[in-house]
C-alpha cells in the first residue's frame, strides 16, 4: 500500500519579471498551494494514508498556469482562485471524481 492515497504537486516556479515564458508563481501558484494544504489539514485529510500537498519547481506547463497535478491518476489541472481549489479538493481529492472543467 502507498504511504499516501494521493499526491498533489503545485507548480510554484518563478521565472521573474521580464521572462520570455510565464510562470505559475506570477498567477498565485504558491498562495493557492498554501491554501490547499491548510484546507486539507483543517479537514483532517493531509498526511499518511490521505493526501500529501507539495510544491514543485517548473512542471513545464506554465502557459496553462497556474497548474497542479494529482497522482496516482496523473490528472493535470489549472485554477484561478480558492473556489477552484475547493472544487478540486471536494470532488477529486475527497470524492475521487475528476473536475473536467479545470483539466488541462
Amino acid at each position: 500500500m502507498s504511504y499516501y492515497k494521493r499526491h498533489i504537486f503545485f507548480c510554484c516556479n518563478n521565472r521573474g519579471p521580464g521572462a520570455e515564458r510565464p510562470s505559475c508563481a506570477q498567477f498565485g501558484g504558491q498562495e493557492l498551494r498554501d491554501y490547499a494544504k491548510a484546507k486539507l489539514k483543517k479537514l483532517g485529510q493531509h498526511g499518511e494514508g490521505k493526501t500529501r500537498v507539495n510544491q514543485a519547481g517548473c512542471l513545464d506547463r506554465c502557459e496553462c498556469g497556474p497548474v497542479c497535478v494529482i497522482y496516482p491518476e496523473a490528472t493535470w489541472y489549472t485554477f484561478v482562485d480558492e473556489e477552484d481549489i475547493d472544487e478540486i479538493i471536494d470532488k477529486h481529492l475527497l470524492g475521487g471524481e475528476e473536475v473536467d472543467r479545470l483539466k488541462i
